[in-house]
This record gives C-alpha cells, sequence and structure tokens, in this order.
C-alpha cells in the first residue's frame, strides 16, 4: 500500500526526559484533522533505564513492531546514524539526525530542525539583513539552525559558544559545507563588539527555558537595528524576546522551529500535506502550560 494510501500511523519519540514533548499533540491533532488514526509513542531512554547508545536497539524494535517512523531527540541524534540503513542529504551534512522514516524495510534519516528553522526564519523575519550573523550556541540545535541560516543565504555567521572547541568544529563544517569564509567563531566575551556591527542574533543556548531563565546577554548589548531570532519556545516570549522587542528589535520567537520541523516530520512519516496554520495555532495554546524538553 503506498504511503499516502495509508490512514493509520504508529510513530514515536526516542529521547531522554520527553514526558512534557509537545509532539505528540502536535502531531495528533492534525492528525485528527485529516481523519487519520495517529498514535504517537514516547520512547524515553530514562523511563527505560537504558543509555543513548541503546538507541540501535530501540530502532530495531520499533521497526520489528510496524512502525511507520520515530522522531529522534537529545542525546541520540548523532548515535542513531551508524544503524540507519541511508542518510536524505540535509542529514548527512549536519551529521545529526531527529526523523527516521521506515519505507520497504529501510530506515532513512532526515533532519527537520534544518528545514523547520528556515520555514520559520523566512515566515516571521522576511527581508531582513543577512550580511552578518552572529549565532550563540553551537550545540545540536545550533548545527542545525547556523546550516539553516546560510542555506537562507546568510553571508557570514560568527558561532559564539562557551565551549570553544565545539564553536571551532561547528564553524569548521560549516566552511567545508558552504564554502571558505562563511562561517567564523568568536569567544563570548568579544560578543559586544560582534552585536554591535552585526545585521541579527541567533540565540540557541537553553538560556531562556522555563527550567533556565535569564538573559543570555547584557540586554544592554541589544540595539533597534539587530533582528532576534529564538530557538527556545516555552515560553514563547523569553526574557531576551521582551528586552529585544523593548528597544524595538525585529524579532522571533522559536515556536515557529517547533511547529515548521514538526509538520515537515508528519509529511514524511503519511505524505500527506500539514497545515501548518493549524499546527501554529496548537503551539499557540499549549506552550504556556508546557514546561521540559521536545523535539
Amino acid at each position: 500500500m503506498a504511503k499516502d494510501a495509508k490512514d493509520s500511523y504508529l510513530v514515536g519519540l526516542i529521547g531522554s526526559g520527553i514526558g512534557p514533548s509537545l509532539s505528540p499533540a502536535l502531531h495528533e491533532r492534525e492528525a485528527d484533522r485529516q481523519g487519520l488514526r495517529y498514535l504517537y509513542r514516547l520512547i524515553d531512554i530514562d523511563a527505560l533505564g537504558v543509555p543513548p547508545e541503546a538507541v540501535g536497539d530501540l530502532l530495531r524494535a520499533a521497526r520489528d513492531l510496524g512502525f511507520d517512523g520515530l522522531n529522534i531527540t537529545h542525546p541520540c541524534k548523532q548515535l542513531v546514524i551508524e544503524h540507519l540503513d541511508a542518510l536524505a542529504p540535509q542529514a548527512e551534512a549536519l551529521g545529526a539526525v531527529n526523523t527516521v522514516v521506515f519505507t520497504d524495510g529501510r530506515a532513512v534519516g532526515h533532519n527537520t530542525d534544518v528545514t523547520g528553522f528556515a520555514a520559520s526564519f523566512a515566515r516571521g523575519l522576511p527581508d531582513v539583513p543577512l550580511e552578518r550573523v552572529v549565532q550563540l550556541g553551537a550545540g545540536g540545535a545550533g548545527a542545525a539552525v547556523a546550516h539553516a541560516m546560510l542555506t537562507l543565504g546568510a553571508e557570514r555567521v560568527t558561532v559564539v559558544d562557551a565551549l570553544g572547541d565545539r564553536a571551532a568544529g561547528l564553524a569548521g563544517a560549516l566552511n567545508r559545507h558552504f564554502g571558505a569564509g562563511r562561517a567564523a567563531v568568536a569567544a563570548p566575551d568579544q560578543l559586544a563588539g560582534l552585536l554591535g556591527a552585526a545585521d541579527g542574533i541567533v540565540h540557541a543556548t537553553p538560556t531562556g527555558m522555563a527550567a533556565h531563565p535569564g538573559l543570555p546577554f547584557a540586554a544592554q548589548l541589544l540595539h533597534p537595528g539587530l533582528w532576534v531570532a529564538e530557538v527556545v519556545y516555552r515560553p514563547l516570549e523569553t526574557e531576551l524576546l521582551r528586552a529585544a522587542r523593548a528597544v524595538g528589535c525585529a524579532a522571533l520567537d522559536g515556536g515557529g522551529m517547533a511547529v515548521f520541523q514538526a509538520a515537515d516530520a508528519f509529511r514524511l512519516f503519511t505524505g500527506r500535506e500539514p497545515d501548518t496554520v493549524r499546527m501554529l495555532a496548537d503551539m499557540a495554546g499549549v506552550v504556556e502550560s508546557s514546561v521540559g524538553k521536545a523535539v
């Protein structure tokens, strides 16, 4: 049976501490509206008492049990790769997978974090200048959004991270993929000078989440000529976004990335086109009452 001819789907999420994930609600609500039977299961390695390296065993078990696909989140996005039969180009370039589709007995890895952020940015901050972009954070989310920014046409992304080696590793990967000189590295103590001359900043650290409140840098570094894009989406309005809007910055919350990556995964799982307007409304309705981690 062709994927888009099915009306019943079993999918799931593998990761650590995923109990509060919003992915089940986003996927299942959209599936309900499309008249699908759609069950989204959480496979929490913490609850199971297994290490991240068990992702291969969990993947094989899900395939044997008839799952149509899986989302993958921290800390398994890289560990899962060796257990897959193929990688989509985006996932291969990024070296991380957040979506696995089971097709004809094969497990194919994708990355919808990149496309999700790109779609959200294009929708929320259209036509902003992209000559000099600063990105704070070089972890898993940071790698995805840096790829997205360069794909969107940013001339140069300067990566800032408290872990210098991690920032250098990401910048090196970006330059190999997009061309020499497209990415640079800077230390946190250089942030003031960088933001003074930058067009915008992408914030990709956990600071500002409900469990990690606060500002990732001094609010005095913000200025009206700077746009601010946030990856954190719980709460939707972080302290950084409040401070940015107060001084007149164009600002983008992290909710759109969460929705668009989920929509891309839904499309991969079902072959059906999700309604992102409805999914954005779903996100706005549930995010403020939720805490914790999600895909």
